[in-house]
């Protein structure tokens, strides 16, 4: 009874904090600590002790699946190198030098149990950093900050692991990196496994309900089995997720994506809240125990000041140069664009050529002139010898495609030919990707104002105080350890997070958008009307048992999706055949659009937050369609 009477109590304190929060100007997550805070020193409230597996198995894979699941992969793609380095690098660093500064200030604390210290304080929250989402902070510093929380769990645990372990007894540095590099490698291959495993079991189920039901368990699919096997299962959790997010759109349907989507956001409103408001109520029980170990608080404040200072100019440190990095890359990629855009035309005219029946093409010393006169003329010398040695290679391999186009039928010609240009058409495909990766790049550098945020937005929360209640018992100073990690948690989320809206104001970087939103939702509309129109004008469209569709219906359903005139009056006159072709072929529609969006991703030729806009349009269209025509 007791049990139940705190979680119900949680549950109306959490709704309430996080539904009167936005009027008072100040971030749920926030107030939650505080209100935690002050409850635990009401003198009727017993020291609160939240067994740490409880966070660490119970509540993470679920919340960091449930992020994963609603991450654009697209953007995580593309900003790999920033995120890889923040949630690995930067952690690294942060948990060795802190470990350093942690073992001199702190008595009886080794270096072992210091960098250990180091580890529990180094990652950064994915939980903490959602209080950014909600401050219109440029799209590409959320991308890396997300990307940034959802991994860094993983390094910071096996640093720890292997730190405790050097308390005891002497570990290897190649060990540390070869555990870490296991444990990762499994719980990718795991996280995939189950994440593909979850999508087939869901499509074999009818009923949305179900479906959801099977969502809520594959992170824990994932994450039990690869804990077994002494490795992350907070990376199989995440790539279960990422697996989800890439292929639900495909293999799921409408019905159960949507009932998907607002169960998991309830699950993780009340998830994420909980973890802050524990955060803050476990505040007397540590409190004691440092007093009664040491007969003060002022040694854990001032490590944990130390501590929270010292993230914060390690971050920086780190942050700078790797700005640096990405803008030379970006550099790059602009001086290279317009050599792609010729090389992605020639290939147009190979495929185009191909398709006429004409293989001869340019040579190779002629593709080679045309593709350096589009090179800049600040491109390196080195730079452009690798590029003709590239251009060299394909034209090899192209010039061995061709031969095999010579076979002895005409059906063998045809089926070479059709090969030839398959595998043409996918580097194409290749080639334009690489094209939106610079132009997404270009049009949203992450500059100083951005690295600001990327900084400040570094905030601690739930993971660190949970990693540091995960030490054993006999570990050196383990009650002012578990303070200061707390001391850290809690400093970083009040000071920084506190302080970040009024950062991002005065950077002015609130409510900023990119600047090719606009053409992006008018490139989306042109996609998906294309999609409609091919399908709707194609001579072959043919109904399901092979008929043909009414003209009329065809005309109808073309006013429906490409002009968005609804005339349902229309629509309900109509005879019970045509009624039903009209459905159907409305359905087929919305499927090719689809497709069209999905292929658009890939991609990336568009905005990533358009693009799932778009797809969950289309999704409550079907919905709407199929709920129509069943109820006529």
């Amino acid at each position: 009874m007791d049990v139940m009477l705190v979680a119900v109590a949680s549950a109306v304190v959490v709704v309430t904090v996080t539904a009167l929060a936005p009027r008072a100007g100040v971030a749920a997550p926030l107030l939650l600590v505080l209100v935690g805070v002050a409850v635990s020193f009401v003198p009727a409230v017993p020291a609160i002790d939240v067994d740490p597996e409880l966070i660490l198995a119970g509540v993470l894979p679920a919340l960091l699946y449930a992020a994963a699941a609603s991450f654009p992969t697209m953007d995580f793609r593309r900003d790999l190198t920033a995120i890889s380095g923040m949630s690995v690098l930067l952690v690294v660093f942060s948990a060795v030098l802190l470990g350093f500064v942690f073992s001199w200030v702190v008595p009886g604390l080794d270096v072992a149990a210091g960098i250990a210290l180091g580890a529990i304080v180094s990652p950064t929250d994915a939980v903490a950093t959602s209080i950014i989402k909600k401050l219109g902070a440029p799209r590409r510093v959320v991308v890396v900050l997300d990307g940034e929380g959802l991994l860094n769990d993983a390094t910071s645990l096996v640093l720890l692991r292997s730190a405790v372990a050097a308390t005891a007894v002497s570990v290897s540095l190649w060990s540390v990196i070869g555990d870490f590099l296991l444990a990762v490698a499994i719980a990718v291959v795991l996280g995939v496994v189950v994440g593909r495993l979850g999508l087939w079991v869901r499509t074999r189920l009818k009923h949305a309900a179900l479906s959801t039901a099977v969502s809520f368990v594959v992170p824990f699919a994932a994450y039990l089995p690869t804990e077994v096997l002494d490795a992350s299962g907070i990376v199989a959790a995440v790539a279960a997720g990422l697996v989800t997010s890439t292929l639900a759109p495909k293999y799921l349907r409408p019905t159960d994506r949507v009932a998907e989507r607002m169960n998991w956001q309830t699950v993780e409103t009340l998830l994420e809240g909980a973890l802050f408001l524990v955060m803050g109520l476990q505040v007397y029980g540590l409190v004691e125990d440092v007093r009664a170990e040491h007969g003060s608080l002022w040694i854990a404040w001032g490590v944990a000041t130390l501590g929270a200072v010292g993230i914060v100019a390690v971050r920086a440190a780190f942050v700078l140069p790797l700005l640096q990095y990405l803008a030379r890359r970006r550099r790059r990629g602009e001086q290279m664009r317009g050599m792609l855009a010729t090389l992605q035309e020639r290939l147009d005219a190979k495929i185009a050529a191909h398709r006429d029946g004409d293989v001869e093409t340019l040579s190779t010393q002629a593709a080679r002139e045309a593709l350096e006169r589009s090179w800049p003329e600040q491109l390196p010398e080195r730079r452009r010898a690798h590029e003709r040695r590239r251009l060299e290679r394909h034209a090899r391999r192209y010039a061995e495609m061709r031969r095999r186009t010579r076979p002895g039928t005409s059906e063998e010609h045809e089926a070479a030919r059709a090969g030839v240009v398959e595998r043409i058409n996918r580097f194409s495909r290749r080639l334009t990707r690489k094209v939106a990766d610079i132009d997404y790049l270009s049009a949203a550098p992450l500059g100083p104002k951005e690295g600001v945020v990327l900084v400040w937005a570094g905030m601690r929360g739930a993971v660190t105080l949970a990693a540091a209640q995960t030490l054993p018992a006999d570990f050196p100073q383990r009650s002012l350890v578990v303070l200061v990690a707390f001391g850290v948690a809690a400093g970083t989320l009040l000071v920084q997070g506190g302080t970040l809206p009024w950062v991002v104001r005065r950077l002015g970087l609130a409510g900023a958008t990119s600047p090719r939103r606009a053409a992006d939702q008018a490139g989306l509309r042109d996609v998906v009307d294309g999609a409609a129109r091919t399908l709707l004008t194609d001579p072959g469209l043919r109904r399901p048992d092979g008929g043909t569709y009414a003209p009329r219906i065809v005309d109808r359903v073309r006013d429906v999706v490409v002009r968005e005139q609804h005339d349902q009056d229309e629509e309900e006159a109509t005879p019970a055949e045509q009624h039903e072709q009209f459905f159907e072929l409305r359905l087929a529609t919305i499927e090719a659009q689809r497709s069209a969006l999905l292929d658009a991703r890939r991609l990336g030729t568009h905005d990533a937050d358009l693009l799932n806009q778009a797809l969950e349009l289309l999704d409550a269209d079907q919905i709407a369609v199929e709920m129509r025509s069943r109820a006529d």
